[in-house]
């Protein structure tokens, strides 16, 4: 069996208000990036992919494979325009035999081994789970005007999180897929978020929700910087 992680570093991170993208934020003296490559590089993962922005493959070849001595990123490719684009291109860079590919935002530093062992034995059952914790408050869904539509049972949502886990051939198909339909999906209002979408939608394949953490946040504004500076200690 061997595994692959596709860590996505390629997003602007314009909520953060910085003029660095947010994943090249230091994070007490390392950049954010470099904690999810670690956490991967550390654990049962066999290779990594790293996902960057435009014209930024050698700067991250230097600055953090070659400064930091990541020995299982294999590949580092260019992003594309949206997040579903990047994905695309990490999957076709996994030139290699593979099993179970892993996607990540590269924002998400606090992932770790028992997220990832976790994963790896769901994903082997069932070809496709993400991580991700059942909320703590209660949800309410809007109608176009504001006023409350919906209310769902909390126990039944889940605040999803990365790594997405998949069979490699199933996920491979169904972004091939969704590159096929881009411009249709589109036109019929049809956003895709996330990975697990991707499967769920042109695969019509159930995706397990496995356990994450409540620590496993996403770094997206200023806010998100200074608990993550806490959550280190």
């Amino acid at each position: 069996m061997r595994t692959t992680a596709i860590v996505l570093a390629a997003g602007q991170g314009k909520r953060m208000e910085s003029s660095v993208h947010k994943q090249y934020l230091l994070l007490r003296d390392k950049p954010v990036i470099y904690y999810a490559l670690k956490a991967f590089e550390d654990s049962r993962i066999d290779d990594i992919v790293l996902v960057v922005g435009k014209d930024e493959q050698t700067f991250c070849r230097k600055e953090i494979l070659e400064k930091y001595g990541f020995r299982k990123i294999k590949a580092i490719v260019e992003g594309g325009r949206e997040r579903c684009h990047s994905v695309a291109n990490g999957i076709r860079a996994v030139c290699w035999k593979c099993d179970y590919i892993f996607i990540h935002d590269g924002a998400r530093p606090f992932v770790n081994d028992e997220i990832i062992d976790r994963a790896l034995g769901e994903v082997q059952r069932s070809r496709a789970c993400v991580v991700g914790m059942p909320v703590k408050d209660t949800i309410k869904i809007s109608d176009e005007m504001g006023y409350v539509s919906d209310t769902p049972a909390r126990a039944l949502v889940w605040q999803v999180q990365t790594p997405q886990v998949f069979d490699r051939e199933l996920i491979s198909e169904a972004y091939e897929k969704l590159l096929e339909e881009e411009e249709k999906i589109l036109a019929a209002g049809i956003s895709v978020t996330d990975d697990a979408m991707v499967v769920e939608y042109f695969m019509k394949i159930p995706v397990k929700l496995i356990q994450g953490s409540y620590t496993n946040i996403k770094i997206t504004t200023p806010e998100d910087l200074k608990i993550a500076e806490i959550l280190l200690d």
